[in-house]
């Protein structure tokens, strides 16, 4: 028996590190507008004969495997996928995983790896999961391993796909799709790898700390930030590409104040080259500090924005918006 799963990644739009608990708490209508996209993470179970149990990563080339589940270091090579498999305690197979997403890529690639899995070790034991419940583990989870906060966006695109606000609010986390034209969207976008990774979880608990010491420019950065996200939501719902460019630009004007390491020189220089072609706006993926950024812009102009980014050694990635979220079978 086997069983594959696979979940998407996402961009994300404005909004971002806002949904790291409990910072939106601080701001009222605190959301995160994101984009889930076709670059999978992907995730294999087959049944074993001897009781134990492996765990292969095919785009790191790690391997790791114990006699019996309880057996798996949760901090070796893979520590979540044995953190996870340890959760479920589930033996007897062999787990193979593969992300389509660059290393560091700021897309949220160990987020959709994370509910893939989950998906694929719940249908495993036979045990029938509310996506709710399957959420709450993996992002739990995954902060067990990382050792610090996580946000709450990221697992909601790898769920559910299309293009959603995530509402932050006292009464709990609120997914809403928007009614976005997918082609329109796509046809705007250029994504590509800085050939830097990043750390998101340092970039944003540095954040996170200074913002919990009573850093009032950091404040200040945030509540421009969930401004900026809630009147992008409007422009996309509206199909108002040109504010929606505008509003981008003006996000990554305020997550540049949050740090110093949001940007870095390769990254003002790939912006600096696309602005040049004619993308009206561009920001990182993610926590910033290296991995992907994606530009934005009117359509006639995408080539020669891939054509800038490209000779300034970035690699182009290409995607459409995934309206369809998890997959298991």
């Amino acid at each position: 028996m086997h069983i594959q799963s696979s979940a998407p990644t996402r961009i994300d739009l404005a909004g971002g590190t806002l949904d790291i608990w409990p910072l939106y708490l601080f701001h009222d209508g605190a959301q995160t507008v994101n984009a889930a996209i076709s670059i999978r993470a992907h995730a294999r179970i087959d049944t074993r004969h001897d009781g134990g149990v492996a765990l292969r990563s095919l785009d790191t080339g790690r391997t790791v495997e114990a006699a019996r589940w309880e057996d798996l270091p949760v901090e070796g090579d893979l520590p979540l996928l044995a953190r996870l498999v340890r959760f479920f305690q589930a033996g007897n197979l062999t787990l193979t995983t593969e992300s389509q997403s660059p290393a560091g890529a700021g897309l949220a690639g160990s987020s959709a790896l994370n509910i893939a899995v989950c998906a694929a070790l719940a249908r495993w034991r036979g045990t029938e999961y509310r996506h709710s419940d399957l959420l709450r583990i993996a992002m739990n989870v995954e902060a067990q391993t990382i050792a610090v906060p996580t946000g709450v966006q990221d697992y909601r695109p790898a769920l559910f796909g299309g293009v959603a606000a995530i509402e932050l609010r006292v009464d709990g986390i609120h997914r809403v799709g928007l009614d976005v034209d997918p082609a329109a969207l796509e046809d705007r976008i250029v994504l590509a790898y800085t050939g830097e990774p990043r750390n998101s979880g340092t970039n944003n608990w540095e954040i996170m700390k200074r913002h919990l010491d009573g850093d009032r420019a950091i404040f200040d950065a945030f509540e421009r930030i969930r401004d900026t996200a809630a009147a992008l939501r409007r422009a996309l719902e509206r199909g108002d590409w040109a504010e929606t460019g505008r509003l981008i630009a003006e996000e990554w004007d305020n997550r540049r104040r949050l740090s110093p390491g949001v940007t870095t020189p390769v990254i003002d220089d790939l912006i600096a080259r696309a602005r040049r072609a004619g993308a009206s706006a561009a920001k990182v993926c993610g926590a910033g500090g290296g991995g992907c950024l994606f530009c934005f812009g009117e359509p006639q102009r995408r080539d020669a924005i891939r054509a800038a980014l490209a000779a300034g050694g970035a690699r182009l990635l290409d995607f459409h918006v995934d309206l369809e979220g998890l997959r298991v079978r």
